[in-house]
């Protein structure tokens, strides 16, 4: 029988995911160094899948917790955005089916940019219910940052177009009319807290990209308003803009 070329073989492999699979058997034998670095390659991408696959079967454990106890509509909440020189807190508040699975949702600042924005489509599109709420630099100010991020949770909360019947929250405590468990680090704990925090971080930096072309020598596209040096270089030569937070330092210094 012919020797299939290194990219038949590539491409065989690309289909399976089976370790017991017949033809791994015959990859083996091949001595070919391009066929034992792809099969090197797939036994490495294997072990990834599985310590994903486990570390989100690990993040449901709330989840499963509240459901076992008969709870239906579980919402993860999130903010983020809390310690930026410019632009708005931002919370999010998702309501996942029982059935959800994306192995590799993580804290959404683990995440690539790419993953980031690939995962909160998955999310927003297979949530049963999701929402976003903002706090603007003035209010902000006016509140401070803690009263705007409590203010920010609880408008995603009530946005929701399902009512939950128990909240998971990241940190924070919250007074709600809703039975709820604020977890510390919830964000790499559990998938609805996580999933929150990436629809609320992609909204918030697609939001902060949008500024940046009006404000671009604060480069808030790359820094997405937090106090880099070089944007606070930017403040000190420029001065503040509509979006930044005059509470905060070195900007209340400054102003």
């Amino acid at each position: 029988m012919k020797k299939q070329t290194i990219k038949q073989i590539e491409n065989q492999l690309s289909t399976i995911s089976d370790e017991s699979h017949p033809f791994l058997q015959e990859v083996v034998k091949d001595e070919r160094k391009g066929v034992q670095n792809l099969l090197a390659k797939w036994k490495k991408e294997k072990e990834r899948e599985r310590f994903y696959e486990a570390k989100f079967i690990d993040m449901t454990q709330y989840e499963r917790k509240y459901r076992a106890q008969g709870f239906q509509w579980i919402a993860g909440i999130d903010e983020v955005g809390r310690g930026p020189l410019a632009g708005p807190v931002v919370a999010s508040a998702v309501i996942l089916p029982e059935d959800f699975f994306l192995p590799g949702i993580d804290d959404s600042k683990k995440l690539s940019e790419k993953k980031r924005e690939e995962y909160a489509e998955k999310i927003k599109s297979e949530a049963i219910a999701f929402s976003i709420s903002m706090i603007d630099p003035e209010e902000i100010d006016r509140i401070n940052i803690y009263e705007a991020t409590k203010k920010a949770m609880l408008s995603a909360i009530a946005s929701l177009d399902i009512k939950p019947d128990l909240l998971l929250i990241d940190a924070m405590k919250l007074e709600t009319p809703y039975e709820s468990e604020s977890i510390i680090k919830g964000d790499a704990k559990s998938v609805s807290i996580a999933a929150a925090s990436i629809v609320a971080k992609v909204a918030r930096d697609r939001l902060m990209m949008e500024i940046s072309a009006s404000y671009p020598v604060y480069h808030f596209e790359q820094n997405m308003g937090y106090g880099t040096k070089e944007h606070i270089k930017a403040i000190e030569e420029h001065g503040i803009t509509p979006y930044h937070r005059k509470s905060f330092a070195p900007i209340k210094d400054l102003y």
